[in-house]
């Protein structure tokens, strides 16, 4: 969520020696070729967790044409060239902590509030919504307004958040309307999810900035 991401390495100069007497043979370069990696502005201060997404994405997407794998470790906050997998057991383990703390909050909003068949889902709906309303509320924090510790966006957003909001559930209700014969039920549930679902994202982020910018006064 990586250290400098550009670099210039002499490459190994592998020189053919002609089949021959000694003094028909080639001569080696005087100056052994080099191969430059991109420069990603910003590379050398940057760390997991550190940065706007927007300044990581813009460093990578400079370097995206010439080396897209650097592009794509800058993103992901890894030193370039590692692999994917390395280093990243904390991370696995909140996010799997996460994960079921977000699904465990959503299987019991759905047991206090079940969906008859044929019915609005009104309990999906909400989690959802509510779901991508936070989302917009932690992206702020832990991208723009402070440095938050590199742990805690994967917990949080791919662990809690990711397990508590279900696109799963959402296109299965939807479906099952359908083939229900419940159409106005299932068009209107498939309107208010998506609306609802990027209205409060934008909203979350608005009000994030918004109290952020009131905070700083």
């Amino acid at each position: 969520m990586t250290g400098p991401c550009a670099a210039t390495t002499p490459a190994l100069a592998f020189w053919p020696m002609a089949v021959g007497p000694a003094d028909n043979r080639a001569d080696p370069p005087s100056h052994p070729t080099t191969r430059s990696t991109p420069t990603v502005p910003g590379a050398q201060t940057f760390r997991p967790g550190r940065g706007s997404v927007t300044d990581r994405a813009q460093g990578a997407a400079v370097s995206h044409e010439d080396d897209p794998e650097i592009a794509e470790d800058v993103i992901a906050g890894r030193e370039p060239g590692t692999a994917v997998l390395r280093g990243q057991g904390r991370a696995v383990a909140v996010v799997a902590a996460g994960g079921a703390l977000g699904a465990l909050a959503r299987w019991g909003i759905g047991l206090a509030w079940p969906a008859p068949h044929g019915s609005f889902p009104t309990a999906t709906l909400l989690i959802n919504v509510v779901g991508c309303l936070l989302m917009g509320v932690l992206v702020v924090h832990v991208a723009e307004v402070r440095e938050a510790h590199p742990l805690v966006r994967p917990f949080l957003g791919v662990g809690v958040l990711g397990g508590f909001t279900t696109f799963s559930t959402f296109a299965v209700d939807t479906q099952q309307l359908l083939v229900g014969g419940h159409l106005g039920v299932a068009l209107g549930y498939l309107a208010a999810t998506v609306l609802g679902s990027v209205g409060a994202a934008a909203l979350g982020l608005t009000l994030a900035r918004t109290t952020a910018r009131g905070g700083r006064r």
